[in-house]
C-alpha cells in the first residue's frame, strides 16, 4: 500500500516549551515523530513555520521573551480532536555576533543535546538566508546532526529563505552551491529555494516535512 504523507499542518498548535534536556521527559510530550526548525537569527525561521502551517501568528509564541532560548513544541493532529501524531519543534536561533560564553554553552547543551540524542527526531529544516548561503554557524549545526547514532538518522532539509530578494542568477548560484555541499554530507539531504513573503515553495516544504514525519 502507498504511504500516506502527513499533510494536516493547519492543525498545528502550541503545546509547551522545554528549557533543558530534562524537560524532554515531560509526560505531556507524546512519543511521536518530530521535525525541528532551526536557523540563524533573522534567517526567516518563523516565517517558514507560519507558511508551512498556513497560520500567520503561530511561531510568534517562540519570540516571547521567556521562550527565545527554549525548545518550543507544536502538536500536529490528523484531524479535529484526534490524538497527536507529530511535533514541529522550533529551536532557538543562533549566530548573534556578540553572545556571552554562558549563553553559548547553554545553547550548545540544549540544542546540541536535542539534535544528537532525541530519538523521536526524524528530520531537521535548517533555514538559511539565501542572500548569504551556508555560514560557519550553519556548518556547526550540521556537524551536530552528523553525530547522531547511525541507527537513528534524521534527514536534513536546507531551506534557502528570502529567495524573492535575490536575482535569478544569484538564485541559481546559491542553489547550486548548497546542493553541491549537500551531496558531500553523510546525511539524507534535500535543498530548495523558499520565500514566505512571496508564497514560493510552500507546497514543496510541506511535502518534505510530511515525508519526514511519516518516515
Amino acid at each position: 500500500m502507498p504511504v500516506i504523507v502527513f499533510n494536516r499542518f493547519d492543525t498545528a498548535h502550541f503545546l509547551l516549551s522545554v528549557a533543558d534536556l530534562a524537560g524532554l521527559n515531560n509526560p505531556d510530550l507524546a512519543s511521536v515523530p518530530e521535525v525541528a526548525f532551526v536557523g540563524r537569527s533573522n534567517a526567516g525561521k518563523s516565517s517558514a513555520i507560519n507558511a508551512l502551517t498556513n497560520r500567520t501568528r503561530l511561531a510568534y509564541v517562540s519570540k516571547m521573551p521567556a521562550r527565545t532560548q527554549t525548545l518550543n513544541f507544536f502538536a500536529l493532529n490528523p484531524g479535529r480532536d484526534a490524538a497527536t501524531t507529530g511535533h514541529l519543534v522550533d529551536l532557538p536561533g543562533y549566530g548573534f555576533a556578540k553572545v556571552d560564553a554562558a549563553t553559548r554553552h547553554r545553547w550548545n547543551d540544549l540544542v546540541g543535546g536535542y539534535l544528537i540524542g532525541r530519538s523521536e527526531l526524524r528530520g531537521v529544516v535548517l533555514v538559511v538566508d539565501s542572500r548569504r548561503g551556508l555560514l560557519p554557524a550553519d556548518e556547526e549545526l550540521i556537524g551536530l546532526l552528523i553525530q547522531r547514532d547511525p541507527q537513528r538518522p534524521a534527514a536534513l532539509h536546507l531551506l534557502l529563505s528570502k529567495a524573492d530578494q535575490i536575482k535569478t542568477v544569484e538564485r541559481r548560484s546559491v542553489l547550486a552551491a548548497v546542493q553541491q555541499r549537500a551531496q558531500s554530507l553523510p546525511l539524507q539531504v534535500t535543498v530548495q529555494l523558499f520565500s514566505g513573503r512571496a508564497r514560493e515553495g510552500i507546497e514543496e516544504l510541506q511535502q518534505q516535512v510530511g515525508q519526514m514525519l511519516t518516515s
